[in-house]
């Protein structure tokens, strides 16, 4: 019923998958949903390459793991048929708990509920369905596993996640300082007592990697423009709940009104399998037919923020080492205010202000070890020599600034 199957991917040529209960995941309603949602979220609106899916980075990551454990096995370690399928499965499943449009309506549908969890719920469901088949890939998946390496070839700060997404997210974009050689590093990964470390030879490897990590989230995941897409987005969805609260009727698919009539907290959310069910309906088209929908809603700003998105009106975005300073701002919600006729209530909906980080490696417990000829371990900023490895551990923050574009902001337009 499920014979060999083999995937041409635009990255790593073709992917060979022969394993017949991982294809029967892979068709299951769960994780064909991720072909319905973007990788990069709103990244299209400045990248118009950037239209590849979770189910795209969904197979990559898979790939990219059974190279890591053919890698192993050449060495000389010991996986079986089990751990090898269930690490398949673990990551190939890692993403399943996405929500339209990615991270950004993790806190808007759902609030503040992450995608990992929700992807641990679908796991659970799944593996009720097939009797207890992912245990094994649940236990890798959350670190209970004995064999450690295991959880942190599908997340930690070298995993096959992250291998994946910089490659696939550089190739479809076209920033190519994001591509990295994720053959050489898989070559280089090596065991200590059940712990991931890599062979000295590979720091300058991790070097380009991390700095591609850096490079990517400025330029694609953190990109001014798409802040201010992601931020409209998040304004729509609000004001559409706003309304929904107050009793008015919008249009929507059921899965979509489900959760914007509702305030789920994570209890309710995770003790009741009906809505994680629904959840796993929702992709990034619901949302799509619902700002096309709401642009002719008789609300003014519902109406007036879909119409603009739609139409790639977006607001600009200012984003800098330093907020805006108080008095520049107070200046700008009192012109709008006076010129567009907005309550204080209304103008929080066109003037958005936050902050976000860039942490290409963070140190702590989670760090990337490396192991030297003579069999000794150290951290990686112990190991190299190379500046660039400290100044990339500094956790650099941003703070940004989006308004409509008629609005002035210190002599630019906002």
């Amino acid at each position: 019923m499920y014979p060999t199957k083999i995937i041409n991917d635009p990255i790593y040529g073709f992917i060979k998958i022969n394993n017949p209960f991982i294809l029967q995941l892979i068709d299951h309603r769960f994780f064909q949903r991720l072909k319905r949602i973007k990788q990069l979220g709103l990244a299209e609106f400045v990248y118009p390459g950037a239209h590849h899916t979770r189910f795209h980075h969904a197979l990559g990551a898979m790939h990219l793991m059974d190279q890591a454990l053919n890698n192993l096995i050449a060495k000389g370690y010991t996986i079986s048929a089990a751990e090898r399928e269930a690490a398949e499965i673990a990551i190939l499943l890692h993403d399943i708990g996405h929500g339209p449009f990615s991270h950004v309506l993790e806190y808007t549908l759902l609030q503040k509920v992450k995608h990992e969890e929700v992807s641990l719920l679908l796991m659970h469901l799944l593996n009720k369905e097939f009797k207890g088949r992912l245990d094994l890939a649940i236990s890798m998946f959350t670190g209970n596993y004995p064999r450690k390496f295991f959880h942190q070839l599908i997340s930690s700060q070298l995993d096959v996640d992250r291998l994946d997404y910089l490659s696939r997210d550089s190739f479809y974009t076209g920033v190519r300082e994001g591509f990295i050689g994720s053959e050489r590093l898989l070559s280089m990964l090596d065991l200590h007592e059940e712990q991931l470390v890599l062979e000295e030879k590979g720091i300058y490897s991790i070097e380009n990697f991390l700095m591609a990590r850096r490079l990517m989230y400025w330029q694609v995941y953190l990109h001014k423009t798409a802040i201010a897409a992601e931020n409209m987005l998040i304004q729509i969805l609000q004001r559409a709940k706003h309304l929904i609260d107050k009793g008015e009727k919008l249009w929507g698919s059921e899965p979509l009104m489900l959760f914007l009539s509702k305030n789920l907290s994570w209890e309710e959310f995770s003790s009741d399998p009906k809505y994680v069910e629904t959840f796993a309906e929702l992709d990034d088209h619901d949302i799509w037919a619902a700002i096309k929908s709401w642009k002719h809603s008789s609300d003014k700003i519902l109406k007036n923020l879909s119409k603009q998105f739609l139409e790639r009106k977006l607001f600009t975005c200012k984003l800098g080492t330093q907020p805006i300073p108080k008095s520049k701002k107070s200046e700008i919600f009192d012109d709008i205010k006076k010129s567009w006729g907005l309550s204080e209530e209304e103008l929080s909906y066109f003037l958005i202000e936050g902050s976000t980080s860039n942490a290409a490696y963070v140190q702590g417990d989670n760090t990337i070890k490396i192991v030297d000829k003579l069999g000794q371990v150290v951290e990686l900023t112990e190991a190299s020599d190379l500046p660039t490895i400290q100044a990339l551990s500094k956790i650099v923050k941003k703070y940004y600034f989006c308004c409509p574009k008629s609005v002035y902001l210190q002599g630019e337009l906002c």
